[in-house]
């Protein structure tokens, strides 16, 4: 056909133009197009589409559709030129002719196109021409009909030329033309398969299939013939234009009007049956979030019925677009076949209920479109609420049975239209029957598993939560709306509905009214009594929202009223819920400022009195676990309400009732802990509002009576925690299996103390902080867990410890700080009791080390302590100190500054406080001692081995003397040594230096210091003493340990000579010819002894020599020769190089006596005895050659047997080691 308008034949310009006629190319017409628009329910429409080109709004305001274009002579049309102003008049059959045969090729190229990659640029190109040319041709028509129709003349008036009868028949064969192409095209829904599936073509690009662009001709040729017929009944002023040729061919009246509404149905029904097509695969947990239309085109064609329908209700009072569709949608849901003008639906659809919630919401979202294309929150689309309310009643119909899956999608789509709309009194009032009937219902949906199920709230302020997420809806757009389907059940969502509902008229008018007495109405004593746990999470859901959105105090009271209906034997899971919407009521009072007093009380005796049940000990254990469950929920909701209080003055202490005075003696282990640790929480809320009064007054010239009051509050509050808590703390202080929160509870009553020091009971004052501190902290029969858990809170409270620090209190012996350091050493000296049998860690064990390290920390920077260590000179430079490293610096410390003291007075209050410090130390250890854990008893003879060490010129003072008495006797000198064999070999060393020291300096019992001190040397001499000598053993005998030095000092030679006087009078004694047992091993302790210490003191020398001297003489065997060989060479040798100018007088004084003590009995046996000391240092020997002659010669005249020559002769070789004295002396024996 395009060859018949051919440039060779008479075009229909006359005559013949060519292009130049047309100089300008149009603008492209606007159309449907999805290809860059974002598919989102509320983005904007295409820029290309009707809405946004501003097509929609020219046509409601009746303004030209096209006003810059047209404007030439001629235009093209389907590659023709034509006379702008009268082609439509002349032409008319054939350029809607030429519009089918553009439509016939579209459609040939949809039905015939390749899957070749390489044709799709081609095919695309060519659909999208033909498509344009259609489009462009359709605009024209809209813009003649506006520009150049007019109202027809009388038929019966006659024409003066043909073109004005062409002009008058112009409006009737346009409709005849229009309704031709709309049975041409047919309805959407008789598209073929392949052209129908390009609504789900998702390319984002450029390029598309034909059959892409014929389906978006199909919607732009049924929209622009509904515009059409439009356009054509506002420009006939009302009159009717009648499809004349098809008036006649079928005998209908084909009009304007009937052709418009007839179109109009067949969209909206071919719209809806795609909707419902979708439907189908629609998940109800997507239901909001999944859009109704296949294609963003038909969204915005969905926008533009909306406003032309709403359009032509105001202006021509024709039905409203929610007319047509209930009329639509009504058969549907009822299971009727639809009305005449809707025929053409998919005749079966799984839930029809269902699909018209879905589409009547989604379609109320679009209705937020303007007539520029953006969503904006005003309302551009009426409500529907009277159809709504007829879906709700068939929602709620009890007969119809709808499983929960649908009813929370019924009523997630009525959440989502009372969003958009205002919402509707009625509307809530047939939810709440249908609830009111379903309280104890799950409201589950199986499938959905975990996530379908609403989290039970576990404490009053998630249950206030809740219930202010029903109160604040999120916007319709975001997850939290669009997931609520999986988050929460219908009956929640069902609440967001009714805080909406509530919220329009918060001043209590007449809706608000209504809705809360058909609230009220349905409960009943019996409704009261039949609502199981999930019902009464319900009622309490329902009241708690009902509060925030109305009166309070109303809503609250009439909760309360209704929740006393409950039997007083109600199960625990009925009391918790009860308590738990009852604080959580509280919250909400004590938020808006109200006093909570009413309430409190309430709760407070119903507390008591569960409180007095799971106290009584005629309660079943099973029946005692379950009244755990409301009592540990009032614990935790309680704390909440402290902890969300900003100042604690709307009479929050009536929560804290006696019934805590029964609970806490009743609670097992776990529940102690966590009752205690609400207490704590109660305290430090307390403390923190009180500081924060006080901070904020300090800065006011006078307190405000709002002020004073919040005090009296605090006070009450105080109280109430000192008299229902503070007793048991007091008796549970001493248990040996205290829980770590004790410690905590009890330094928040300090802290408290301290705060509010006239709160604190009468048996605490006039001073509450030391004498609590007295009770947990520093009593030595408080166990080491909680001393070292508890006195941490408090040493690192510095205004705490200042005020300690500087006054002094008449509450308790000693002060503050040498009381802390007292309780800390016990605690070191103690850290080991807490072990399993088999010496691993146990958990408490663990805990006392880790607090220890932290109290250890804290007690170093005690001013006093401080002070101590700088004036020794011994800083600590770790950062982390290990409690015995730090226990060992501190006596250290303690004996360095006494022992730098001269004046008298200072060094006798230094005694003092060193004896505070310790305290009675004897008693600390027992426990260990008793205990049969080694680590433990190695500690505490270690510990007090350190002191006796370093304290030894302390020890020696009278009033320190006893407990160095009473360790002696304790430690060193018990009855029986069986567990701490291994612990005195360990420290042995450090008592013997002390006690060395300590007697030597004594004055009012050094004798008996003395004694006591060679008792303990002579014990334990013997006892580490082996049978035979093991080299290896000798070595390490503690007491040889203990003697032993690097360079000698006075003090190291005193306990020297005061062991080697012990061995030699104890261990070294001869009972005649017989040696004493274990020679062997004392020599070789005593070669030990003298090699290990280089000594060279002649008298501490000449200690042993008359023992060794006679060892030489009357011990043959040859192990204890040797060693009593070497231990005289030592002696003699170390004596010789002392006294080198001239002999050792004490050497020579000893050897005298040994020859004295020896004579007539001896002689031979001394003689060889003193060649050894010759050869060693022959000049003490020549110093005694005149006493040994005369002794040979009394020998020899007691005997009156003249000279005896064997003892001359053995005395001759003696002699002869002598040098010239010997020969002399040799010569005069001779002579004899």
């Amino acid at each position: 056909m395009a060859d018949d308008f051919s440039q060779s034949l008479t075009p229909p310009v006359s005559p013949f133009a060519g292009d130049s006629l047309c100089e300008l190319a149009p603008t492209r017409p606007p159309c449907f197009c999805c290809s860059e628009v974002k598919d989102d329910p509320t983005s904007p429409l295409s820029t290309e589409g009707y809405v946004s080109r501003g097509s929609l709004k020219r046509l409601l305001l009746h303004l030209d559709p096209a006003p810059s274009e047209y404007e030439t002579d001629t235009v093209e049309i389907f590659g023709f030129p034509w006379v702008t102003e009268t082609a439509l008049v002349e032409s008319t059959k054939l350029l809607f002719g030429l519009l089918r045969q553009k439509i016939y090729k579209l459609e040939t190229l949809a039905q015939s196109s390749s899957h070749d990659f390489g044709l799709a640029p081609t095919l695309h190109y060519e659909a999208q021409d033909l498509r344009e040319q259609c489009v462009s041709f359709l605009q024209y028509v809209k813009v003649f009909l506006h520009r150049y129709v007019e109202p027809s003349r009388s038929l019966d008036a006659g024409y003066s030329h043909a073109y004005e009868e062409l002009e008058a028949q112009l409006p009737s064969a346009l409709l005849e033309e229009l309704f031709g192409i709309t049975l041409l095209i047919g309805r959407l829904r008789d598209l073929p398969s392949n052209v129908q599936s390009a609504f789900n073509i998702q390319n984002q690009g450029k390029i598309f299939p034909p059959s892409w662009h014929l389906l978006h001709l199909h919607l732009d040729i049924h929209w622009s013939v509904l515009e059409m017929f439009h356009l054509l009944g506002h420009k006939m002023h009302g009159q009717v234009v009648y499809a004349h040729q098809f008036v006649n061919l079928t005998g209908k009246n084909l009009t304007d009007v009937s052709l418009f509404e007839e179109h109009l149905c067949s969209l909206l029904c071919d719209l809806t049956g795609l909707a419902l097509s979708k439907y189908s695969k629609v998940r109800p947990t997507e239901a909001v979030s999944s859009h109704h239309y296949p294609c963003t085109c038909a969204k915005e064609l969905w926008v533009l019925l909306m406003h032309l329908l709403e359009h032509r209700n105001k202006f021509l009072h024709t039905q409203s677009f929610w007319s047509y569709m209930n009329m639509l949608l009504r058969p549907l849901v009822l299971g009727k076949p639809p009305m005449e003008q809707f025929s053409g639906l998919p005749p079966h659809c799984k839930d029809p209920l269902g699909f018209t919630w879905w589409i009547v919401t989604h379609l109320a979202v679009l209705g937020q479109y303007s007539r520029n294309g953006m969503a904006q929150r005003e309302k551009h689309l009426p409500d529907n609420w009277t159809f709504v309310e007829e879906l709700l009643k068939f929602t709620c119909n009890p007969k119809r049975g709808l499983a929960e899956e649908q009813v929370r999608m019924h009523v997630h789509c009525c959440l989502t239209l009372c969003l958009l709309w205002e919402p509707s009194t009625s509307a809530v009032s047939t939810l709440w029957d249908f609830y009111s009937r379903n309280l104890n219902a799950s409201f589950s949906v199986p499938w959905l598993g975990m996530s379908g199920l609403s989290m039970l709230p576990k404490t009053p302020l998630a249950l206030l939560e809740q219930a202010r997420s029903c109160c604040s809806p999120p916007l319709l757009s975001s997850l939290g709306h669009t997931q609520l389907y999986r988050s929460t059940n219908s009956f929640r969502i069902f609440l967001r509905v009714l805080a909406l509902c509530l919220a329009q008229d918060r001043a209590g008018g007449v809706p608000q009214r209504q809705i809360k007495g058909r609230i009220y109405s349905k409960f009943s004593s019996k409704k009261m009594q039949e609502l199981s746990e999930v019902g009464l999470m319900n009622f309490l859901l329902l009241f708690l929202v009902v509060a925030q959105q109305v009166e309070l105090e109303d809503a609250a009271s009439r909760a309360c009223e209704l929740l006393s209906f409950l039997p007083a034997n109600c199960p625990p899971g009925h009391r918790t819920l009860v308590w738990m919407g009852q604080l959580s009521l509280v919250l909400l009072f004590q938020e808006r400022g109200l006093d909570v007093g009413a309430q409190a009380s309430w709760l407070a005796s119903s507390f008591t009195e569960t409180a007095k049940e799971f106290y009584d000990k005629t309660t079943e254990v099973s029946r005692r676990l379950a009244l755990w469950g409301p009592l540990g929920s009032y614990l935790e909701g309680v704390a909440e309400v402290f902890e969300t209080s900003p100042s604690l003055s709307l009479s929050e202490e009536k929560l804290l009732s006696e019934g805590f005075i029964w609970l806490l003696p009743a609670c097992r282990q776990s529940e102690l802990n966590s009752t205690l640790g609400f207490l704590q929480t109660v305290l430090a809320q307390l403390r923190r509002v009180h500081q924060r009064g006080d901070q904020s007054t300090s800065s006011l010239a006078w307190a405000p009576p709002a002020t004073s009051v919040a005090k009296e509050h605090h006070l009450a509050v105080a109280a109430a925690l000192w008299t229902h808590f503070f007793p048991f703390l007091r008796n549970l202080r001493l248990s040996q299996t205290p829980p770590a929160q004790l410690a905590d509870a009890a330094a928040g009553f300090t802290l408290l103390a301290f705060d509010l020091p006239s709160s604190a009971p009468h048996s605490l004052q006039p001073s509450p902080v030391p004498a609590i501190m007295q009770c947990f902290g520093w009593d030595d029969m408080v166990h080491p867990l909680l001393v070292t858990r508890y006195l941490p809170h408090l040493l690192q409270n510095s205004e705490l410890m200042s005020l300690l620090t500087g006054t002094c209190s008449t509450a308790v012996p000693g002060s503050p700080q040498s009381l802390s350091v007292r309780a800390w050493l016990r605690c070191v000296l103690q850290q080991h009791l807490h072990k399993n049998s088999d010496g691993t860690d146990s958990r408490a064990g663990r805990a006392v080390e880790e607090q220890l390290c932290e109290l250890t920390r804290l007690v170093l920077r005690l001013p006093e302590v401080e002070s101590l260590l700088q004036r020794a000179g011994l800083q600590s430079t770790a950062t982390r100190l290990v409690p015995t490293s730090a226990l060992e610096m501190f006596v250290k410390a303690v004996g360095s500054v006494y022992s730098n003291l001269k004046l008298l007075s200072e060094r006798s209050a230094m005694v003092i406080r060193a004896l505070d410090y310790i305290g009675d130390i004897l008693k600390h250890i027992k426990p260990c001692l008793v205990s049969k854990n080694q680590e433990g008893i190695q500690l505490a003879y270690w510990a007090v081995g350190c002191i006796v060490k370093h304290w030894s010129l302390l020890l020696a003072t009278s009033k320190a003397q006893q407990l160095l008495f009473r360790i002696v006797d304790n430690l060193l000198l018990p009855h029986h040594l069986t567990q701490q064999d291994n612990a005195l070999r360990n420290s042995l060393p450090l008592y013997l230096q002390g006690l060395s020291v300590a007697s030597s300096v004594s004055q009012s019992q050094g004798v008996y210091l003395k004694q006591q001190f060679r008792t303990v040397a002579c014990r334990y001499l013997d006892h580490f003493l082996p049978a035979s000598p093991t080299i290896g053993v000798i070595s390490n005998h503690p007491v040889l340990l203990g003697a032993c030095e690097t360079s000698p000092t006075a003090q190291g030679a005193a306990l020297r000579r005061t062991i080697l006087e012990v061995l030699c009078g104890n261990f070294l004694l001869f009972k005649g010819h017989a040696p004493p047992p274990r020679l062997a091993s004392v020599l070789m302790l005593l070669v030990e002894l003298l090699r290990r210490n280089n000594d060279t003191d002649p008298t501490l020398l000449a200690t042993p020599l008359p023992s060794l001297l006679r060892c030489v003489m009357l011990v043959n065997e040859p192990q204890v020769r040797k060693l009593s060989t070497d231990a005289l060479q030592l002696v003699v040798e170390r004596s010789a190089a002392a006294s080198a100018d001239r002999p050792c007088y004490q050497i020579i004084t000893v050897l005298r006596s040994f020859i004295e003590d020896n004579e007539g009995v001896y002689d031979r046996q001394v003689y060889s005895a003193l060649e050894i000391v010759a050869v060693l240092d022959p000049a003490v020997v020549q110093a005694l050659i005149p006493n040994l002659s005369l002794s040979l010669r009394n020998t020899e005249h007691k005997r009156g047997l003249g000279k005896n020559i064997t003892l001359r002769n053995a005395y001759v070789k003696l002699l002869s080691l002598l040098g010239e004295s010997g020969q002399a002396e040799i010569r005069n024996l001779e002579e004899d």
